[in-house]
Parts: C-alpha cells; sequence; structure tokens
C-alpha cells in the first residue's frame, strides 16, 4: 500500500533564541575554562534533551546553591534569572558564579527595581512558581510586587498600598493573553504605568506569530518543547485558538498519535525557544517512516539576536 501523503507546515522562527543560545554557550564554555564539574541552579533551560546533554559534558544540576557539595566549584544561574539573594548567598560561600539569565529577563529586573524606587507598587503578570516570577518577583522587597495570573486576579486585583502603580510581565506569556490582562488594569487604573517598550520578549512574539499565520490551515499541529517550558506550552495554546484545536505538546515522554494523524492531510510543527532543533529533526525523520511528506517552512520574519556571553568566559 502506497503510504498516505502529509504536508507539514513548519513554523518560522521556531526553537532556539538568542538567550538560550547564550545560556547554553555560557555552561559549555564554564566547562572549558573551569574544568568539570561546573554546577548550574536549575535546569539552564527548559529542555530535558538539553539538560542531559549538558550532564554529559560535566554540569551538575541543583535547585539550591545549599545542594553543593564543594563551594570551590563554579555555578551558573539559569537563564530565567534569580533572586537578588542567591548571588548574595554565592558571594557568602565564596562561591564563583556566572550569570546566564536572559538579558531580556535581566531588563524587566531592572525596570521593576527601577519602578520600584521610584515609590510605584509593582503588578507582575506571570505564572505563579515559574522560575522567571520567582527571579523577578526576588529583585524587590517583600510586598512591593504582586503578581496577576489571568483576567480574573486583573478585575479582583485592589491598590491596597494606595501608591502609584505599574505593571511588568514575564517575557514568555501569550501575547494575546497579556493583552486582555493588562486592558483591565487600565481600566481599573487609567494612570498605571506600562513599560516603555514592551516585556514579551522578541523571540516569544515571532513564534507566536509563526504559528498564528499557520494553525488556521492545519488538522493537527505539534509544538515539540518540554512540559515545564512556558513558551512551549503558549504556543500549544495559540495554535489552538488560531483555529487548529488539535494542538498537542511534544515532549521527552511523548509517543507519536500515528493513528490521529492518518486522519490528517496537513499538520503543522513548532518548537519552543528552548527546544534544539535536532527535535523537530527526529520527529519529522520519525513520520517519514510512515507517511509520503511534502514540507513547506513558513517564515514571518528574520531573526538576527545575538547577545554576547560574559567577558570573564572569553
Amino acid at each position: 500500500m502506497k503510504n498516505k501523503s502529509l504536508k507539514i507546515y513548519l513554523a518560522a522562527p521556531r526553537g532556539f533564541c538568542a538567550g538560550v543560545e547564550r545560556a547554553i554557550e555560557i555552561v559549555e564554555k564554564s566547562i572549558k575554562k573551569y574544568g568539570s564539574p561546573v554546577y548550574v541552579r536549575h535546569e539552564i533551560v527548559h529542555n530535558k534533551y538539553v539538560v542531559d546533554n549538558l550532564k554529559n559534558k560535566g554540569a551538575i544540576f541543583v535547585e539550591e546553591l545549599e545542594e553543593i557539595k564543594d563551594k570551590s566549584r563554579p555555578v551558573i544561574f539559569s537563564a530565567h534569572g534569580v533572586p537578588k539573594k542567591v548571588p548574595e548567598d554565592a558571594k557568602n560561600y565564596n562561591m564563583t558564579y556566572v550569570d546566564a539569565t536572559c538579558p531580556l529577563v535581566s531588563k524587566v529586573h531592572r525596570e521593576a527595581e527601577n519602578l520600584s524606587k521610584a515609590g510605584y507598587h509593582i503588578i507582575l503578570i506571570g505564572h505563579q512558581n515559574h522560575p522567571e516570577v520567582v527571579g523577578t518577583m526576588g529583585q524587590l522587597p517583600l510586598n512591593s510586587i504582586d503578581l496577576v495570573q489571568n483576567e480574573d486576579e486583573a478585575k479582583e486585583y485592589k491598590n491596597k498600598k494606595n501608591k502609584k502603580i505599574a505593571f511588568v510581565t514575564q517575557t514568555t506569556l501569550s501575547i494575546d493573553d497579556t493583552k486582555d490582562i493588562i486592558k483591565i488594569l487600565k481600566e481599573k487604573f487609567p494612570d498605571i504605568k506600562e513599560p516603555l517598550k514592551e516585556d514579551i520578549c522578541y523571540a516569544t512574539t515571532n513564534r507566536q506569530m509563526a504559528v498564528k499565520k499557520i494553525a488556521k490551515n492545519c488538522d493537527m499541529f505539534f509544538v515539540i518543547g518540554s512540559r515545564n517550558s512556558s513558551n512551549s506550552v503558549r504556543l500549544v495554546e495559540v495554535a489552538k485558538k488560531s483555529g487548529c484545536t488539535n494542538a498537542l505538546l511534544v515532549h521527552s515522554e511523548s509517543k507519536i498519535p500515528y493513528e490521529q494523524i492518518e486522519n490528517t492531510n496537513t499538520i503543522g510543527i513548532s518548537s519552543g525557544a528552548s527546544a534544539p532543533e535536532i527535535l523537530v529533526k527526529n520527529f519529522i525523520n520519525e513520520l517519514k517512516k510512515r507517511f509520503t511528506i511534502t514540507i513547506d517552512e513558513v517564515e514571518t520574519i528574520k531573526e538576527d539576536v545575538v547577545f554576547k556571553i560574559p567577558k570573564k568566559l572569553n
């Protein structure tokens, strides 16, 4: 029997962003410079393949500095950013540390800090317990920043402190979701101060736009990425909202749903900002074993952003 033909719309841009590339390079260069092991506080980026690869090269992943037995070894802070207390603790332990926080996350940190110093009470739009949110909230004194996760929380929010208020956002959210939350906050607090430049990162925006462009033409949509990767999970939501209700996240334990694919003619594929391109290739290669495939790569924008790595690693 002849293989069923399948058309694939491949979203571009997809996969690694400049912040992720920089973070991985920081770990690799640190191992080169300091030898192994080097410690990494929290997964450097949210992807099992990347983390396992770096473990094989000599990185040891921990959640807290206290877990590091040999404090003479360097530690790297993940791309998601850390609360202020973490570098302070590292200094108290006399540890060498390298900060791999994405520069776009650092920008939000500085923004929140400056607003707080200028007398604003801060609202952070984001998801509870996500490391980026923990890091941003940890830049400021206790009770000077509140988290708003959704439209309902925005509607219920009260300015208890009676201070001027401002908002910042997690960099990996869905543009459409934040838009609705921001609208509610602006209606409630007409004087609320907003970021000069949007906080949602260029890569999040570009990947979501690419998915939006092709989702409506697809019977099924697959986003390659990890379950704890906020930007990957958002891409699945964007595909669903943009006209492809059958959208799935493909993570390290996923089985490819061949039976469902059998009943489709077109599928869309993208990958989160922490997913390496090899995972997309592997996924397509698995499909090629069962289907006759044509690929249409749909590029919405060219990305040329590069972030420098810290001087001490050059």
